[in-house]
Parts: C-alpha cells; structure tokens; sequence
C-alpha cells in the first residue's frame, strides 16, 4: 500500500506526517512537497520526498503516480487560488488512478455561510464527480489560530472579540492530524464525511480556560465588527487581513462552527483534548 501526504511539511501536515509513521513503515509513504528540500529529514527516515505543486498540475502527475491513499491538505491562500489549486490536486488524482481521496475540508461545509466555506464546497464537489472513494475531514476551529491573541493577553492586552456568543468546536492540530491519519488507514470507507469539531465553547469559555492557565484573570473586550475592524487598522494590519479578521469573526458570530453533532471522539478514538489542557499544551511548545 502506498499512501501520500499534500503539504507534507506544513504545520498539520507535519503532524500527520508523524502520525502516520507511528502505524506504517516509512516505505510505505511518500508527501508531496513544493520545495523537497524542506523535507530533507523525511527523506532520511525513508519517506518517499517527491514535489509536487498544486500549480503545477504536470508535477501532480509524477508525485501522485503509484499512490493508493490520498489525503489532500487543504491550501492556503485566497478562495480563487485555493480552489484553482485544489481542483488541480483532483484532477491529477483521477489520471493517477487513486483509489481513495481523504480531503481536509471545513465544518458543515456543503451547508455553512462561513468565509472559509466556498473552495471546500466546490473541493468536495470535485472529489465526488471524480467518483472516486473518498472520506472529507470536515474540521472545525484548529485552537492554534487564537496563538496571536493568546500572545497578546500574554503581553497585557485584553481578549477582543466581536463573535458575541457564537460557539466554535476548537481543538489542537495534534488532535486533527490523529484524526485524519486514522482515516487514511481505514479502509472500505466509501463517500465518507466526517464532521470533526471539540466541544463548543463562546469567546468567554476561551477567556476563562485562559485566566485558569495563567492564573489571572483575562478581561475581555467585546466589539462591534466595525469597532474590531477599527481596533486591527489600528494595530497596523493590511486591510486585506482585517477583512478576513473581521470575517471570521462575523461567521463566528453567525454560528457557523456551532456543531452539534461531531464524530471526532470516534474517530480519535478517545476524548478530544480539553480546551484548558489544550492552551497549556500551546504555552508549553
């Protein structure tokens, strides 16, 4: 069997990557990786390195060739470039002759009026006209992205937030790359899809799971979205970043992440790690 992993040396992929060596011989798994020599330690261990770039659909070909198993790492980027890229990522999938696709897709995606939603939507689409089998890791909110505010609290500033009470199913990439390893192992899945959120929490479930870490407590100031969006012109940041800011934090309040019903415990097979023990996790590294 060989399996492949997109995005190999990215900050999930990684994990994955880890995972995935804990159950199968390093013989048994290539990446596809823009620039190789960021995997040069993996070649080491006796991964297969080969590079592949989602804009380069001719290095698709090469790096998916012989493949079985494919877990394709959702991109970076705008939602024009994502889903250019993806598409290409599909595509060299089918002239491959893959027989299983795992994609990294967003919560409730097919249904959400998230800002992140649209390539996910036409990701899955593509997958499922590929006819290829497949399973989609809806993943919800990764905990990592709240680093920079938590460095911020960490530095005096308050917790700012316009998501009011909207909930959001965090969880660490640890607990996501598990999840996905575990799903491009398992065989006989056949159009699967996987709805992977934590345990909802509201912005002041953050707050106070923080206060408990550092032991003080940690104000919170909520906003409107046009006084956040103020507040991050006035920290200095590209406008282009304050609207996705100011997005994300609209399709927060829109309930967007607020998933009831998740397979992520089975699908781990244990309990998703707790939001307190998850922010210790991160001050820890």
């Amino acid at each position: 069997m060989k399996y492949l992993v997109t995005g190999a040396t990215g900050k999930l992929g990684s994990k994955i990557v880890e995972e995935l060596l804990k159950s199968i011989d390093a013989s048994e798994l290539a990446v596809s990786v823009r620039n190789p020599d960021k995997a040069a330690s993996l070649k080491e261990r006796g991964v297969d390195v080969r590079h592949g770039d989602f804009d380069q659909p001719d290095t698709l070909d090469e790096a998916f060739k012989g493949v079985e198993r494919l877990l394709i790492i959702s991109a970076d980027g705008d939602n024009d470039t994502r889903i250019r890229q993806h598409t290409n990522a599909v595509e060299a999938a089918k002239r491959a002759g893959v027989s299983f696709i795992a994609y990294t897709s967003l919560a409730d995606a097919t249904d959400s009026e998230n800002l992140m939603a649209p390539p996910h939507v036409v990701t899955e689409e593509a997958i499922v006209e590929s006819s290829i089998p497949h399973a989609f890791l809806r993943n919800n909110w990764y905990l990592e992205n709240e680093l920079s505010s938590i460095q911020a609290v960490i530095d005096g500033a308050p917790w700012i937030t316009a998501a009011r009470d909207g909930k959001v199913g965090w969880a660490l990439q640890q607990d996501y790359a598990e999840a996905a390893s575990n799903v491009l192992l398992k065989e006989q899945q056949d159009h699967a899809v996987y709805e992977l959120s934590g345990p909802l929490h509201t912005q002041q479930d953050l707050v106070d799971a923080l206060s408990e870490v550092l032991g003080r407590e940690v104000m919170m100031q909520e906003l409107s979205l046009e006084a956040y969006e103020e507040t991050m012109r006035g920290a200095g940041l590209p406008e282009e970043v304050v609207a996705i800011l100011a997005g994300i934090q609209r399709s927060i309040r829109q309930g967007t992440l607020e998933i009831h019903e998740s397979d992520f415990e089975p699908v781990l097979g244990r309990p998703v790690t707790p939001l307190q023990e998850g922010i210790r996790q991160l001050l820890d590294r």
